[in-house]
């Protein structure tokens, strides 16, 4: 189990500064949820932390090691892009068989089995794969490496409804047999959101939440009624995502689900229910 430590973390690219000196540990045998809107520095990150890219200032360290120019660090870690970087006239097989060369622990037998199970031929060039089946093709990939770190940036990207579900599944089932560090960056947060553990919201470059995901949820509801009683209920407290349809008004309240006035709500005739963790995610990072 390795520990991913991000220190000062800060990337321009030119002016633009992309990560705005990020300080957070990433602890071992979790999945994470990395959470951002467009060009909010989730793909940055996921380059600095496999050397791809180098830091403007701070660091990366994976048990202690700095990840930059460390093969047996980045040894340790698959990352799933959302390009494609594989030479698109090799079959999938080849490709199966040379991850064996990158990752020893590469399972040809689960591979195969994963293949199978998702429709893909593996005699076919990469470049004849669609869009779906090159993220099929990369996610079984990904999770036959047996990688002590696995990163996953939009791994659902073409897939249907049914073939999501099965990733996700199969995901778990992964995880459960082997529990590793595992990074999902998405924006289908809805979907996901079963699958995760602990989630990181990055706005703007900066971080702004990292928490739990039960936690993160129990210290926030949603609130709707009337406008008037709404506007009534949330005097003096903290709170975002408001949505209104007619004389109907909904918010996410920001504090603790126990400190629910549920006195007042019956009073008011208020309805309490728990908040989603994509509205919420949308209303942080508005």
């Amino acid at each position: 189990m390795k520990t991913i430590e991000v220190k000062e973390l800060t990337k321009y690219y030119k002016t633009n500064k992309a990560l705005d000196c990020l300080n957070f540990t990433i602890e071992p045998g979790k999945i994470y949820g990395l959470l951002g809107r467009n060009g909010a520095g989730k793909t940055t990150l996921l380059n600095l932390m496999t050397g791809r890219i180098f830091p403007t200032e701070g660091e990366i360290r994976i048990d202690g090691e700095n990840v930059h120019e460390n093969d047996k660090v980045l040894g340790s870690i698959f990352y799933m892009t959302e390009k494609n970087l594989y030479p698109v006239e090799e079959r999938v097989k080849n490709i199966f068989k040379w991850s064996r060369q990158f990752y020893p622990k590469f399972d040809m037998e689960y591979a195969r089995d994963l293949a199978d199970k998702f429709g893909l031929d593996t005699n076919k060039k990469v470049k004849n794969l669609s869009t779906g089946y090159t993220s099929i093709f990369k996610a079984v990939t990904a999770l036959a490496s047996n990688a002590d770190i696995m990163l996953f940036d939009e791994p659902v990207l073409g897939l249907d409804a049914n073939h999501r579900d099965m990733l996700y599944k199969e995901l778990l089932a992964n995880y459960a047999q082997n529990p590793r560090t595992i990074i999902i960056s998405t924006h289908l947060i809805e979907e996901v959101a079963r699958v995760l553990e602990d989630v990181i919201i990055i706005k703007e470059g900066k971080l702004i939440v990292k928490s739990p995901v039960e936690e993160l949820l129990a210290c926030s509801y949603t609130a709707t009624g009337e406008v008037s009683k709404i506007d009534k209920y949330i005097e003096g407290r903290k709170y975002t995502g408001i949505e209104q349809t007619g004389n109907l008004k909904s918010v996410i309240v920001l504090e603790d689900n126990k400190k629910r006035n549920t006195g007042l709500a019956k009073e008011l005739g208020i309805d309490f229910s728990k908040t989603e963790l994509q509205k919420l995610f949308i209303s942080l990072t508005n």
